[in-house]
């Protein structure tokens, strides 16, 4: 984290002034910069490519069960959790969109029921 920093801000300040600031060694964050990157952060990175590029062919529908479901389709054995993972990391949220059902039709040609109990809700015996 405290390389990362130096990284990003090594052009406004020297990295020998950010390194005794962070109280880190210059020669451990030039060790750093030369490090290469990890196997699991190569295999997210290629996973986050595919994401968006499915997320995008869903029209911004497929949340993280279909997106899984891509993955195993396409042979790659990546779990639902870490797709959840990336998918939350990098801010991709599925738009929910459900259409609204009408389940009554005011204007319809049948006739309206007699109103049997004219309003008369009093028991006549007990």
């Amino acid at each position: 984290m405290r390389f990362a920093f130096i990284c990003a801000h090594r052009h406004d300040w020297s990295i020998e002034r950010l390194c005794q600031v962070l109280q880190v060694s210059a020669r451990g964050y030039r060790a750093w910069k030369v490090r290469p990157v990890r196997l699991r952060q190569r295999i997210d990175l290629k996973a986050l490519a595919h994401i968006r590029e499915y997320f995008a062919l869903s029209n911004s529908t497929y949340g993280r069960p279909r997106m899984t479901m891509e993955f195993k389709e396409a042979g790659l054995d990546i779990g639902e959790r870490r797709v959840g993972c990336l998918m939350k990391l990098n801010g991709i949220r599925p738009v929910r969109t459900r259409r609204h059902k009408v389940t009554t039709d005011s204007r319809h040609t049948l006739g309206i029921a007699a109103n049997v109990l004219n309003g008369d809700f009093v028991a006549k015996a007990a």
